[in-house]
């Protein structure tokens, strides 16, 4: 098959990034920063799950376990590194907040079973009152995970990375509905697009990232990949008022610097794409705070929102190479896309590197292959 391009869409060596959100954006960055021209080709940025979540850094309260725990664990230590460079980049803050979380439990016997115990500091009924003034009655033992921490996606991280990757000769393509793959035998060609104005073009490309989220299975039904839908709502609280992120079953309290709180997030696995704010989940998280902090119910509501999340099987990421050659994985990444967006990003820029990256790399890679779920 011989693909003709439109006019100016011709990309011989440029990498495509199929989805302009956060892990979009990051592997885009870290792409530029090696020398590669780059393009993305996104649709709607506000879908965008790196828009929608609460930026948690958590992979200990988070309970993460294996292979999982171990690639957020490398995250973790890499996002200071990774953050200090994309302020440099962009010249903007990323709001990088180092503030420790509480994971709190009913009982001390909940507590001493969690899978990251072993990380986190034993917390009594004194421990959470002290480290969580206000803190609901019906909780009395606790976990603080110094290490983990939160930065503030929404508002300065995504809008610093798009800024870093301007910088750097990024070039983009808003309101880019990609529909469908071109191969030609199982080398990628290209993909063909419709653009904001309705007009359907072919951009040739040998070689592409997919970062489609939730959305990455309509691209490549192969990938078991289905969306999670969350809603979230945040509140405006007193400036300081709550030093750590609360991590509480079925809702997380995260506080920005200038008392702003956000809130988190139903998990609706049965909603698909359904848009809109459902009384359910707004009431499920209204409850959450009402337990974890009582007081936090009479502060002034500020925004509600929705997203879907990317989510596999076993709720891990999908990294790597495809079964297409020249297409390259970065998605499902599930409720952990802010936390693994710093090692998506430089396991991604390995596997497009002429060595394919380092064995500590290759080692983190290899138990999210795609297809690892058919073996």
């Amino acid at each position: 098959m011989t693909l003709h391009p439109a006019p100016g869409l011709t990309h011989s060596d440029t990498v495509l990034i199929l989805g302009g959100g956060l892990i979009g954006l990051a592997v885009a960055h870290q792409l530029a920063r090696s020398g590669r021209p780059v393009e993305v080709l996104s649709r709607r940025r506000s879908e965008a799950a790196g828009f929608v979540a609460a930026g948690m850094l958590a992979p200990h309260a988070e309970g993460l376990s294996g292979n999982l725990l171990a690639l957020g664990q490398a995250s973790l230590a890499h996002i200071p590194a990774w953050v200090a460079q994309i302020e440099a980049d962009s010249g903007l803050s990323c709001g990088l907040r180092p503030c420790g979380i509480v994971v709190p439990f009913a009982t001390s016997t909940e507590r001493d079973i969690y899978p990251t115990v072993t990380w986190g500091e034993a917390l009594d009924r004194h421990g959470l009152e002290r480290e969580l003034p206000g803190i609901g009655p019906g909780w009395q033992a606790g976990l603080l995970f110094r290490q983990d921490g939160q930065i503030d996606n929404r508002r300065q991280l995504m809008r610093a990375l798009e800024r870093a990757c301007v910088e750097l000769g990024v070039r983009f393509q808003e309101g880019v509905n990609v529909l469908e793959l071109l191969q030609e035998g199982n080398q990628l060609a290209g993909v063909r697009v419709r653009d904001a104005a309705a007009t359907v073009k072919i951009v040739q490309a040998s070689t592409a990232v997919l970062c489609s989220g939730a959305w990455s299975a309509q691209l490549l039904p192969k990938l078991p990949v289905f969306p999670v839908k969350g809603q979230m709502l945040s509140l405006q609280g007193p400036r300081e008022a709550l030093q750590r992120v609360i991590f509480g079953p079925g809702t997380y309290l995260v506080p920005r610097e200038d008392g702003l709180l956000v809130v988190g997030a139903t998990s609706e696995r049965e909603a698909g794409f359904t848009e809109g704010l459902t009384p359910f989940g707004q009431r499920q998280l209204e409850a959450g705070i009402e337990s974890l902090l009582p007081q936090a119910s009479q502060w002034p509501p500020m925004e509600r929102w929705w997203g879907f999340r990317p989510c596999t099987p076993d709720e891990g990421p999908l990294l790597g190479n495809s079964p297409v050659q020249g297409l390259w994985l970065a998605t499902g990444h599930h409720r952990n896309g802010v936390l693994l967006a710093a090692i998506t990003a430089g396991l991604l820029g390995a596997c497009l590197s002429s060595d394919g990256g380092s064995a500590e790399q290759q080692a983190l890679l290899k138990p999210f292959r795609w297809d690892r779920f058919s073996s």
